[in-house]
């Protein structure tokens, strides 16, 4: 069973910056989409942005973009998310999530819109921006 650990969550000022870490001990993640979500006190959880298994490709929620990046470093196994430029409205409790691309790997594409193409999930770690 693969297992998702996220680690890297804090607490961090408004403009400051985070980087949260996605593992899978003994699986390896570059077989998957990589989707990271989050949920604040509230509300929805909702996609933030996600890193596609092929070539890396990279995709993001409009309040996101350009603020936060995604990457792989395959040796380690891991996949990060940079965060800057913090806003209170990014506290939440983020979740990354490993989509499998389905049958055959019909899912040629990463969507960080449907959470339900993710087949695991991490236990998720908590973020928190104030001053």
């Amino acid at each position: 069973q693969l297992k998702l650990v996220e680690s890297g969550g804090g607490l961090a000022q408004p403009g400051g910056s985070l980087r949260l870490s996605c593992t899978a001990p003994g699986f390896s993640l570059d077989d998957y989409h990589i989707g990271w979500f989050r949920q604040a006190p509230g509300k929805q959880r909702e996609g933030v942005g996600c890193i596609r298994q092929t070539d890396g490709s990279t995709y993001f929620r409009d309040s996101v973009q350009g603020r936060f990046t995604m990457s792989r470093d395959n040796a380690k196994n891991t996949v990060y998310l940079q965060m800057d430029s913090l806003t209170l409205e990014d506290t939440a409790v983020y979740y990354c999530a490993a989509d499998s691309g389905g049958p055959g790997k019909i899912r040629h594409q990463c969507v960080y819109e449907i959470p339900w193409t993710y087949e695991h999930w991490g236990q998720g770690t908590q973020v928190t921006v104030s001053s």
